[in-house]
């Protein structure tokens, strides 16, 4: 039974013979369906074009994973590396035998876990691949699981630390269940959150964006971006990565901070003199 994939997002659906006629997660506001209209692909299908697993170092112990060409929305997957068992954190929308050799090599996987639904990728592909991985996924998101497996577990809303030093963290804003992770060994001890793109850094390194809908241009309110902000910056850390390859390098709980009192006083009226 082939294992089909949303071309446009990259989420693998329920196996049948044949795909859904819309895929649930693009049809959604906060995403789209292509106005050519759906179309889909499969696991094999991407193999026969020659996709693959690619791995790059992004610092100590940190490694991003990528699917090449990329695959739906093109998300980096952070594998955070810790004695305890590794972390793939937001899974591509792709896997093979090859890529999961690879990443097995860096170590045995603990869990996999995507900040929320638009990176569900391939993962309970990624789970069967590397020896059935737990994937853990927030309660509030259930709904938008289009591959149900027994290797997914539903978690409530409360700080989890997944494996020692490794701790996930529901914000909601994007949906209700986002999630961060927080690495407390990262950028040399000094702390690391993984943000996918619920706080989007931008590519100067020193701001943060806050959207419902990204591709439709739809905010958030100033009450649930202070509220996001508040939440996230409860714990120590000074690096940020995004899920696109973006980051804030350093300080990031001052990027988070002011981004967050910028965005609350434009939408509050604020600065409504200058538009």
């Amino acid at each position: 039974m082939p294992i089909w994939i949303c071309r446009t997002c990259g989420v693998e659906q329920a196996d049948a013979n044949t795909p859904p006629v819309v895929c649930a997660i693009c049809s959604d506001e906060r995403q789209y369906v292509p106005a050519a209209g759906q179309t889909w692909t499969t696991l094999e299908e991407l193999s026969a074009a020659g996709t693959h697993v690619t791995i790059e170092t992004v610092e100590p112990r940190l490694f991003g994973v990528r699917a090449n060409p990329i695959v739906g929305i093109g998300q980096r997957t952070h594998l955070i590396q810790t004695d305890a068992g590794n972390v793939l954190w937001d899974p591509i929308g792709y896997v093979d035998a090859t890529g999961a050799a690879a990443v097995l090599e860096l170590g045995p996987v603990a869990a996999i876990v995507a900040s929320h639904p638009h990176h569900f990728g391939a993962q309970v592909a990624w789970s069967r691949a590397l020896g059935g991985v737990p994937v853990l996924v927030a309660d509030a998101d259930r709904r938008w699981v289009q591959r149900p497996d027994a290797a997914i577990e539903y978690i409530g809303a409360e700080d989890l630390e997944v494996v020692p030093g490794v701790t996930i963290r529901t914000i909601g804003g994007h949906f209700a269940g986002s999630k961060i992770a927080i690495w407390a060994d990262g950028a040399n001890g000094r702390g690391v959150v993984f943000s996918g793109d619920t706080l989007f850094p931008t590519q100067d390194g020193k701001w943060v964006g806050f959207m419902r809908s990204y591709p439709n241009n739809i905010p958030l309110s100033g009450a649930v971006v202070d509220r996001i902000a508040t939440t996230t910056l409860a714990s120590p850390f000074d690096r940020l990565y995004g899920n696109f390859g973006w980051a804030i390098p350093s300080d990031a709980h001052g990027a988070i901070h002011r981004s967050a009192a910028r965005h609350v006083a434009w939408v509050r009226g604020d600065f409504d003199d200058l538009t």
